[in-house]
């Protein structure tokens, strides 16, 4: 089998970068549904039916796994298709199959717990709060997940969101570094106002934006950490396959890039963050 990665658009690369650096020899799959990009500005009941989409499209093409490597989808759509799509998916075709996110590892490298893991909900005496910055979608930042998540597990730690409209459009769309710089600083600078001082932390929770951390770095007091999702969810699914060597991530070192958008090279940005030309071929129809 080989291991699907899914996003809206070309954010997901990062995750599947820093996938295919820990696991060079298994087999991926890439889909980007660039035709519906970007997710953020969906009602929910849609970002469900096109990540279902999504997911289908890639079953189809072999894969038995696959990672949401989109905040939006994976805060929005997971939980559903896990609970009430895929059990059915899987008596109908007969395949053990699953999807896993990135939200989940993103909130154990934030928390420092396992996702099992609930704080003791009786007051205690709080010393010092970590104040978490997230910049997202507005899709994210209306689920509140980070916000919940994290609040079941650490009582010192207060999340801010900051909604990013634009943001990730500008990116799949390779908008120039001036332009990029001044909307990542806007929303610095909006966050941290809200805020009443700048965050101890930030989580970049669209992996689009992990494409210019340097800027969130440089719009940041200096030395403020980043929490990297691509490098937690890398190390939630070797920890998965460990637990499931039911999910063969097969040993042939294929990499296809497909999207349901238009086939071919992708802009500069994208490819200087890969480092080498992207090809990207059209998504085949679903039967």
């Amino acid at each position: 089998m080989a291991i699907g990665v899914f996003d809206s658009g070309v954010g997901g690369l990062t995750v599947h970068h820093k996938l295919v650096e820990r696991f060079p020899a298994a087999d991926f799959v890439y889909l980007a549904d660039q035709a519906n990009t970007p997710y953020g500005g969906r009602g929910g009941e849609e970002i469900v039916d096109l990540t279902r989409a999504g997911c289908e499209r890639l079953f189809a093409e072999g894969c038995d796994l696959v990672v949401l490597a989109c905040n939006t989808a994976a805060g929005v759509a997971l939980r559903r298709l896990q609970q009430t799509w895929l059990p059915g998916y899987r008596k109908e075709t007969g395949r053990k199959v699953n999807v896993l996110g990135i939200i989940v590892p993103t909130i154990e490298a934030a928390t420092g717990l396992p996702w099992e893991h609930e704080a003791d909900r009786l007051p205690e005496k709080v010393e010092k709060v970590d104040i978490l910055a997230v910049f997202s979608t507005p899709a994210t930042a209306r689920s509140r997940v980070y916000e919940i998540e994290i609040d079941k597990r650490r009582q010192d730690v207060a999340v801010f969101s900051e909604p990013c409209p634009e943001l990730a459009r500008m990116i799949e769309t390779g908008a120039s570094a001036v332009e990029l710089a001044q909307t990542i600083e806007g929303h610095v600078k909006a966050i941290t106002t809200r805020i009443g001082r700048p965050p101890d932390r930030a989580i970049l929770g669209c992996t689009h934006y992990e494409i210019v951390a340097d800027m969130f770095r440089a719009a940041l007091p200096p030395g403020t950490p980043l929490i990297h999702q691509p490098q937690a969810t890398a190390d939630a699914l070797a920890a998965y396959l460990e637990r499931h060597p039911e999910f063969d991530p097969g040993s042939n070192g294929l990499r296809r890039f497909i999207t349901t958008g238009k086939p071919g090279a992708q802009h500069q940005l994208v490819e200087t963050f890969w480092g080498a030309p992207l090809n990207f071929e059209a998504a085949r129809e679903p039967a």
